[in-house]
């Protein structure tokens, strides 16, 4: 889709953006049990209706963009794996999104997520581990058809500089997802309007935000002036967020009412995290719809 890069600049000059789905990990597993490396990925095999029928459920609630689930499609997952392979579940995940958009212009964006678990902050792989780890799942991805990447709740400066580097080099459109802690920094130490800046020499379509508590996210926004394509999709789980099942910590509406506030810094996309469903993206579609009626 050569017209994605247009689209997102368009959405933040008009003031309207793009909706991104809600969780698809954190719903899923409400009600099947968990993988300890695979999370809820292993479902594109076992229980594909029931992930078409999530996909189905966030477009119906007005979502523009809808995420794939592979978020442990990864090779680094699958490690452990004997008698599974990455690129079927990979593949699969795909398939079911297609059916899901049919002939809509609804946007896949690719799950990518980090090597290793999200919040880790100690980490095992080595440096060719991470990039080989990488490039596969990404060229896995875009094979399968996905129209863009999103790189999702990444933390770490090494890992964040293999996938721009290799998207950017490809020529693979592609989002840069960021994660930061309490004290806006990554898990590997670097400040994160730092992380920002870096990302941005390698030009993504946008850079993003996810999984970040909404008070901590505003705090973010008194530090840096966002000047370019961004987006961001919140938690909207309570407890830490490696609990195994989250409850909501904040109401669709609740949520809807931040929305409301991040208006005024023209995002590019908006959509939410841990803890949504399909309901988070009918109210975000309503504070749109409503904005750009007035």
């Amino acid at each position: 889709m050569n017209n994605i890069p247009d689209i997102f600049s368009i959405a933040r000059r008009t003031g309207r953006p793009l909706i991104l789905d809600g969780a698809m990990g954190s719903l899923l597993q409400s009600k099947f049990k968990s993988d300890d490396s695979l999370w809820m990925s292993y479902l594109n095999i076992s229980a594909s209706t029931e992930v078409l029928k999530l996909h189905k459920a966030y477009i119906g609630s007005g979502a523009d963009i809808i995420t794939t689930n592979t978020f442990r499609t990864n090779p680094a997952a699958f490690s452990s794996k004997r008698f599974a392979n990455s690129k079927e579940y990979c593949k699969a995940a795909l398939d079911i999104a297609y059916k899901a958009v049919k002939n809509t212009p609804v946007i896949i964006a690719g799950s990518n997520p980090p090597a290793e678990d999200c919040y880790q902050k100690e980490r095992f792989l080595t440096e060719t581990e991470l990039q080989k780890n990488h490039i596969q799942h990404i060229n896995n991805l875009v094979k399968s058809g996905a129209h863009i990447i999103l790189n999702e709740t990444f933390s770490h400066m090494d890992e964040i500089d293999i996938v721009c580097k290799y998207c950017s080099g490809k020529n693979i459109p592609y989002i840069m997802s960021i994660y930061f802690t309490d004290d806006l920094h990554l898990l590997s130490g670097e400040k994160v309007k730092d992380a920002v800046n870096y990302v941005l020499k390698y030009n993504p379509l946008a850079l993003s935000f996810n999984c970040i508590k909404p008070e901590h996210f505003e705090r973010f926004l008194h530090q840096i002036k966002l000047s370019f394509n961004w987006g961001t999709y919140l938690n909207c789980g309570s407890g830490a967020v490696t609990d195994t099942v989250l409850s909501c910590g904040i109401s669709p509406e609740g949520y809807a009412n931040f929305i409301k506030k991040l208006m005024q810094y023209k995002p590019s996309f908006i959509g939410a995290c841990c803890g949504s469903s399909p309901l988070y993206i009918k109210q975000i579609k309503k504070v749109i719809d409503e904005r750009n009626c007035n």
